[in-house]
């Protein structure tokens, strides 16, 4: 019980935070807009499979750019301040939850943004928002604890990049697999087996992080 307090406790510290910077939603906007726009002036119309591809690109880089900042631009003063006062499964679970929210809002404001300057090819818009919010789930566990292990090494965007290269193919592929279905490039009736699969591969991802994370945050 006490960990979900500290949970919700860290949870409004980094809402209030990014209020009052705005660094992360700002930099998103400006990232997201700026990349669609190069796109669009450089493909011009797309078919549908292209812009299956561009957004899940344009998705991962995003991605990794917002959540990098979990772990890595905080210095040792504030995580040692940090030990002494919560529990490390609820700072674990804190960057996740806040992450996992702030991805959904990167997805949603890139298919905004591209549905503005291209035609939608979505044609199942329920599983669409649902991969969406996988895709949110997904890239905030692995980056998360990604960033958690590189903020512990000297060259930690290299390790970063490094670590999160193995991880984040099967659920990249499986989520352009299952958007493919929602775009109606293929007719897949068991897209249901890929949900699950990428269910199961969060599951072991967020088992892993509460396991390791503990034993990584007291070094």
């Amino acid at each position: 019980m006490q960990v979900v307090k500290e949970t919700i406790l860290l949870i409004k510290k980094d809402l209030l935070l990014e209020w009052r910077q705005k660094y992360a939603i700002g930099g998103i906007l400006l990232y997201v807009v700026s990349t669609v726009f190069i796109v669009f002036i450089s493909t011009g119309d797309i078919p549908a499979p292209v812009w299956n591809i561009l957004f899940w690109i344009i998705i991962l880089f995003a991605s990794v750019n917002a959540v990098v900042k979990s772990f890595v631009q905080e210095n040792s003063q504030r995580q040692l301040y940090y030990y002494q006062l919560a529990h490390p499964i609820a700072i674990i679970l804190s960057k996740i939850i806040y992450n996992i929210g702030l991805l959904f809002l990167l997805t949603v404001l890139t298919y905004m943004a591209m549905t503005l300057v291209y035609e939608s090819p979505v044609r199942r818009v329920g599983l669409f928002w649902l991969i969406l919010f996988l895709a949110s789930v997904g890239f905030s566990i692995t980056f998360t604890f990604i960033s958690a292990i590189a903020s512990k090494a000297d060259n930690s965007s290299t390790l970063m990049a490094i670590l999160t290269f193995p991880i984040v193919i099967p659920i990249l592929g499986t989520l352009m697999t299952l958007s493919a279905n929602a775009l109606g490039l293929i007719r897949d009736t068991a897209y249901l087996n890929d949900i699950y699969t990428l269910l199961a591969i969060d599951s072991i991802l967020l088992g892993l992080a509460l396991i390791l994370f503990p034993f990584l945050w007291k070094d």
